[in-house]
């Protein structure tokens, strides 16, 4: 089936099969990362390493496809959608499936950590970027629908992670969810694309200069052939006066390479200058600081709520719905809810943020006073509500520093983001540690991340004026580059 030449968006038709297929994708993918509290205990039991330590593997899985961001941007504009999900695919299902086989927790980090996330990273962008390509209108509704596939997966895993594991032990719940991971090879089947990946240009365009080149190397043939029938002297002259023709071909060659290398050296410059100056700006850098500090306290409860219960002895085992669900399916709820609040013309987006991070911090505060696993469990529905802040963050990105800024200015804000996920769960693991209790550990978290929502606050109060204008502006129509869609992927 060939792919449709055209650019438009088609808001519809096709573009339904690929919200569907992103959807599953998006499910199988991060059921088992957003319900990897489910085998915290049990990885702990088996390895009897420190907390800490084994805190690694979770916060692995999610930081790292954060970080490698821009590898897999990069991947889905040069190869396109449907390769990159095929691959992640594999990618996951096997890390998913080598993980059964882990040894130690070390080996855990590198195939449930690092393969595992890179996957789910590229599966990302690749979802993401063919869903911007295909709808323009409605937009908004298929991502939306696109993203709450995270939030479902992490529900169901949960629950079915624990029957698993009941039934089969952790390496065959490994393996079972290892192959449900397969299924996305399927769903990347669908993923028609609407442009031309730019590496297939590349080829294309080499492709045909390469037949030009054949075609004016055809003469010279026939000159070499004629050249055979004359004598010693004359193939001498003749070469005499080609050589310096060689010479000129290589010397041009090699200015062709130098001016490469310069646009390429002037590119890099432009980025990082550009980089620079959106770290000149205050309200941005409170928001790189408090997703940094977001991240970095807000993230730990959805590795460790199940092992609280546990060590106070508020439950025995995990429950029929674990924590982990109840959080993952108030996130898509708050994912919802929250982006249409956003749209709302008056409400002012990086307000709405911070109030999210002082919602979350200050539930975060509460946790080591709650004793009863009802108070866990509505603990967890207020974390997950306002973890849908994740939809509010491309929206506030693009009212402070405009869209034609987006693409470097949500590169820098993500990097910070899974830098803190990286460092929150061991962080809390080590406090443990130490204390042998949680409750230090919620009590820095809290605080972390109820810092962060006010000092964004006061910096955006501080520039009410300007964001207030950004705000009642209409917005600008995003283009139809694919390399700026992927990059924000």
């Amino acid at each position: 089936m060939s792919a449709p030449n055209s650019k438009k968006a088609l808001d519809g038709g096709w573009g339904w099969a690929i919200v569907v297929a992103s959807f599953m994708a998006q499910l199988l993918a991060y059921g088992s990362p957003q319900s990897v509290g489910v085998l915290y205990p049990e990885w702990l039991s088996a390895f009897q390493e420190s907390k800490g330590m084994t805190a690694w593997v979770g916060s692995l899985v999610s930081g790292v496809g954060l970080i490698a961001s821009p590898i897999c941007s990069a991947c889905v504009v040069n190869f396109g959608a449907r390769p990159v999900t095929i691959f992640s695919g594999v990618m996951i299902s096997g890390g998913l499936m080598l993980s059964a086989f882990a040894p130690s927790v070390h080996f855990l980090m590198f195939s449930y950590g690092i393969v595992v996330g890179l996957g789910c990273g590229l599966l990302y962008a690749a979802t993401v970027t063919i869903t911007c390509q295909y709808f323009d209108k409605k937009r908004g509704l298929a991502l939306g629908i696109v993203t709450t596939g995270t939030s479902v997966g992490g529900f169901l895993y949960a629950t079915a992670q624990n029957e698993f594991i009941e039934l089969f032990g952790l390496e065959g719940c490994l393996l079972l969810i290892g192959s449900f991971a397969l299924n996305i090879i399927a769903c990347g089947g669908l993923m028609r694309p609407l442009h031309l990946p730019a590496y297939y240009l590349k080829q294309r365009a080499a492709l045909v200069e390469k037949v030009e080149e054949k075609l004016k190397e055809r003469p010279l043939a026939r000159e070499s052939s004629i050249k055979k029938n004359l004598p010693v002297t004359d193939l001498l002259i003749t070469r005499d006066t080609k050589d310096p023709l060689a010479y000129d071909k290589r010397l041009l060659s090699c200015s062709a390479l130098v001016k490469l290398l310069k646009k390429k050296q002037k590119a890099y410059s432009e980025y990082f200058s550009s980089m620079a100056e959106r770290l000149q700006d205050r309200v941005f850098v409170a928001m790189c600081v408090a997703l940094f500090l977001y991240t970095l306290g807000a993230f730990p409860p959805l590795l460790f709520l199940e092992d609280v219960a546990q060590s106070e002895g508020l439950i025995e085992g995990i429950s029929v719905i674990p924590l982990v669900s109840i959080i993952a399916m108030a996130a898509g709820v708050g994912k919802l809810l929250l982006g249409v609040v956003t749209d709302i013309r008056w409400m002012n987006s990086v307000f709405l943020y911070a109030f999210t991070l002082v919602g979350s911090g200050v539930a975060l505060l509460v946790i080591p006073v709650t004793k009863s696993y009802v108070g866990l469990q509505v603990i967890s529905a207020v974390l997950g509500f306002f973890s849908g802040n994740w939809s509010i963050t491309p929206y506030m990105t693009t009212k402070v520093v405009g869209i034609d800024r987006l693409t470097e200015a949500y590169g820098i804000l993500m990097f910070f983001g899974g830098f803190g996920i990286m460092l929150g769960p061991p962080v809390v693991g080590w406090f443990y540690d130490w204390m042998q209790s949680y409750d230090l550990a919620f009590y820095f978290s809290g605080s972390c991340v109820l810092l962060g929502g006010v000092q964004l606050l006061i910096f955006g109060l501080s520039c009410w004026n300007s964001s207030q204008d950004l705000d009642t502006n209409p917005d600008e129509e995003p283009g139809h580059n694919c390399e700026e869609v992927a990059a924000v992927a």
